[in-house]
């Protein structure tokens, strides 16, 4: 089954847990704007429970899902998609203004849009979602860049475009090279998630005649794997950011972190995304997708480079008083600055990735390691929660004060000066990750996985899903406007698209349709 994934803090993040996105709400602001064919005009009268939803609700989200997806493959260019539109589509986003030739591979972009068109192709069996969902992925390949992976953006003007493009880098003079930009980003889940479609499309043989795009996909997804494997460091560990270089294995030892002696003096490092980076859960991302690779294609060397990354978590956490982990370290394995508001500290989010990545791994290598240090980090996460139900994002080393930034990025124990740009307080799913840790404890390995087949639930999952979201399938058939848009105070969001489409999809899995 092709799923889903959760709301990260700086972006939407295509993860293989579909449970969890299902459990939050439909953007209100969305549903608040119903188009013409509002719920009484569908028949679709409110409704107490699941067993009083009308007989053709089936038919209606069915139908509701083809035009959803109709519409928003009108919306493409090449095949991609951005982040949001104008309702008029003169107005185009990414995460900054975007221009007509423009896509964003940044979730919720191309990659979370693709996913969408897939899993409507094998709930429906449609021919047209599958067309989209490998339209989508062919567009990252045009976009793959030659050290691998993908940057934020794709341009299809040749003129405008600034970055080298695998596709035609050997034709390029070294001069011409030099000029132009090569690196894969790992930040926010943007390769991650390409691959990710990469590797779900692939996995779909059609029979048509287009070999010639099956091949892009599949080149495209060889060599994206082949560079994501090179730019994990030697010790396990992963940057936010590579650039195609060899790696010397005595530069990257594997050795357990430290604390420095005063993390206030430490130097502000420019190029910060070569660090080892947990920061917005990047590491466990990477780790997760060799795990799926794994599943879908295999291959031994992806699991192997997945325990690496597990075997770099271990070596990562910090020594007490807060056996956690922090957003990046260096080389030798100290906590160390990224940004200016992003200070060396233990982390409760990043800590949090880390216990659902070492569960993950657990969970398909049956290596009990994986769960050694999970206790005393959730214990710490208890002891540091904040009186407000919250924890702060950084936990002063040595001390486990909460550290906040001013507006104008001085470190504080205060939060009464807060930049808006970043999130400094949340739950961060940390109640969440203690969950799913005691569910597989108290079930055990083999019970969790009849429960919880990696391949996709089960159909009584299926079926349980469907019946939980009968009520919010409602009322994603009622906010559709006559256009096939769902519609938000920013006009056509991605987001929006990728909340609605898949409450439609998880409601027909289980319900017929």
């Amino acid at each position: 089954m092709i799923v889903m994934g959760e709301v990260g803090e700086t972006g939407w993040r295509v993860a293989m847990n579909m449970g969890e996105m299902m459990n939050r709400p439909i953007s209100r602001r969305g549903m608040l704007r119903l188009g013409a064919a509002s719920a009484t005009a569908l028949g679709l009268t409110p409704f107490i429970g699941a067993a009083d939803a009308p007989a053709d609700l089936p038919a209606k989200a069915r139908a509701a899902l083809d035009s959803a997806c109709a519409y928003f493959r009108s919306v493409g260019t090449h095949g991609g998609y951005l982040w949001s539109y104008s309702e008029d589509l003169r107005s185009r986003r990414g995460e900054t203004k975007a221009t007509e030739t423009q896509i964003w591979v940044q979730p919720p972009g191309t990659p979370a849009i693709g996913m969408v068109f897939l899993r409507a192709f094998q709930v429906t069996g449609e021919a047209a979602h599958l067309e989209a969902a490998r339209a989508a992925a062919d567009a990252l390949a045009y976009g793959q860049l030659e050290s691998g992976g993908w940057n934020y953006m794709i341009d299809f003007d040749a003129a405008a475009d600034k970055q080298l493009r695998r596709r035609n880098a050997d034709q390029l003079s070294p001069a011409h090279r030099k000029k132009l930009r090569n690196v894969t980003t790992f930040d926010d889940n943007t390769t991650q998630s390409a691959i990710q479609l990469l590797l779900a499309v692939d996995q779909v043989k059609p029979a048509d005649k287009d070999i010639a795009r099956g091949e892009r996909i599949s080149g495209a997804l060889k060599y994206a794997l082949d560079g994501m494997l090179k730019a994990q460091y030697p010790n396990g560990a992963f940057p936010q950011a590579y650039m195609g270089a060899e790696r010397n294995p005595a530069d990257y030892p594997a050795k357990a972190a430290t604390i420095p002696k005063d993390w206030h003096e430490l130097p502000h490092v420019k190029e910060y995304w070569f660090h080892y980076t947990l920061n917005d859960n990047t590491h466990v991302d990477c780790l997760r997708l060799f795990l799926e690779a794994h599943r879908k294609l295999g291959e031994e060397r992806f699991l192997s480079a997945a325990r690496r990354a597990g075997d770099f978590l271990l070596l990562a956490k910090l020594p007490a008083p807060h056996p956690a982990w922090a957003q990046q370290y260096t080389p030798d394995m100290k906590p160390a600055w990224a940004r200016k508001f992003e200070p060396p500290a233990a982390c409760s989010h990043e800590s949090s990735g880390a216990v659902r990545g070492l569960v993950d791994l657990y969970l398909q290598t049956g290596d009990e390691k994986y769960l050694e240090p999970i206790p005393a980090a959730l214990d710490w996460l208890d002891q540091v929660k904040l009186k407000d139900g919250k924890w702060a994002r950084f936990y002063e080393l040595g001390t486990n004060r909460p550290l906040y930034m001013t507006r104008d990025y001085r470190v504080v124990y205060t939060d009464d000066d807060l930049p808006t740009h970043y999130g400094f307080q949340n739950t961060w799913s940390i109640a969440g990750a203690r969950g799913y840790y005691e569910s597989v404890k108290s079930t055990g390995r083999a019970g969790w996985l009849e429960k919880h087949p990696p391949n996709g639930p089960t159909p009584e999952e299926r079926a349980r899903r469907s019946v939980k979201v009968a009520t919010r399938a409602v009322e994603a058939i009622s906010a559709l406007d006559e256009k096939g848009r769902w519609l938000s105070a920013e006009g056509i969001s991605c987001k929006l698209f990728v909340e609605n489409a898949g409450v439609l999809c998880e409601y027909l899995e289980g319900a017929g349709k």
